[in-house]
């Protein structure tokens, strides 16, 4: 990691970051490199790095140093967003009296529509031929992934114990902490089963591990998934998020409540979800012109 100027105040929020509002130890290094990012902005442009004296232009400045050097939007999003955040519990700790950040608009982002899968491709992946212990957990981390619409870092996570057979269901810990139960189906729960049945390590709670016994990392289902999504000539996007796109999309499709794909994502907004609405739009386009009156001009 780049080796950024650091700040006690700025150290204080990454701890209550992590200690009080549960974020990961992956998503607080996000915070500290934008933020020591910010700090080395100041030193190197403005002279300073007293965050309790900084005015709104110098955010603004951050802001278009970022923008004309070549950073995506997006990640000047983010990190006007960690900015925000940092500020804001100064503010509330009383650490500074106004906060300069507020009124600095976000740069405006264009919305990329998550890749996906069709029904027929995710049908041909899920064929995966092999009896053996690495066939049948790779069978199942992409049934569960696909059937429950996990992240990978959620699947990872997982413990036997967080598997209910007799109720169908997976307590999956998403992002900050929370928890949520989501439904397993019947391709998931034969895959998970018959994969367990094979598992050499059974001293380890976890239900995904490497050959050696232990925990699969993020990394190493990212790794999984492209090896056998790639084996799909016409597959473009071939990384875990896909299947849990794709998730999403088929429900839709087979017209699922969007606030109900909300929920079984673990999204804590319904705007984060709403994205899946674009990719449908064939689908309602096709119910307009089947069932509204207006919708074709008569033919005489």
């Amino acid at each position: 990691m780049p080796i950024y100027p650091s700040d006690d105040r700025v150290n204080q929020f990454l701890t209550y970051l992590q200690q009080e509002k549960g974020f990961s130890s992956h998503t607080v290094r996000a915070y500290q490199i934008d933020l020591g990012q910010f700090l080395e902005y100041l030193v190197d442009r403005k002279d300073r790095m007293d965050i309790s004296k900084v005015k709104k232009d110098s955010v603004r400045d951050f802001v278009g140093y970022l923008l004309t050097h070549g950073y995506e939007r997006s990640s000047v999003a983010r990190k006007l967003s960690s900015l925000k955040s940092l500020y804001k519990f100064l503010n509330r700790r009383k650490i500074i009296a106004t906060n300069p950040v507020r009124a600095v608009k976000t740069p405006k982002i264009t919305k990329r529509l998550p890749g996906f899968l069709t029904q027929y491709q995710t049908q041909k992946i899920m064929d995966i031929s092999g009896n053996d212990e690495s066939s049948l957990r790779n069978r199942a981390i992409m049934e569960v992934l696909y059937g429950s619409g996990l992240r990978a870092s959620e699947l990872v996570g997982l413990n036997i114990d967080d598997l209910d057979f007799h109720n169908e269901v997976i307590l999956v810990k998403g992002k900050g902490g929370k928890e949520r139960i989501v439904p397993m189906g019947s391709y998931a729960q034969k895959a998970v089963k018959e994969y367990l049945a094979m598992q050499q390590h059974k001293d380890n709670p976890a239900i995904f591990l490497n050959l050696q016994g232990k925990r699969l990392t993020t990394r190493s289902v990212q790794t999984i998934v492209k090896r056998l999504v790639s084996k799909i000539a016409d597959a473009s996007h071939t990384n875990p998020h896909t299947l849990r796109h794709s998730f999403a999309t088929h429900l839709l499709e087979r017209g699922a409540d969007l606030r109900a794909i909300q929920e079984l994502l673990g999204h804590s907004s319904l705007s984060a979800t709403q994205i899946y609405t674009h990719l449908s739009i064939e689908r309602l386009k096709k119910i307009y012109d089947k069932a509204h009156p207006r919708a074709e001009e008569e033919i005489k």
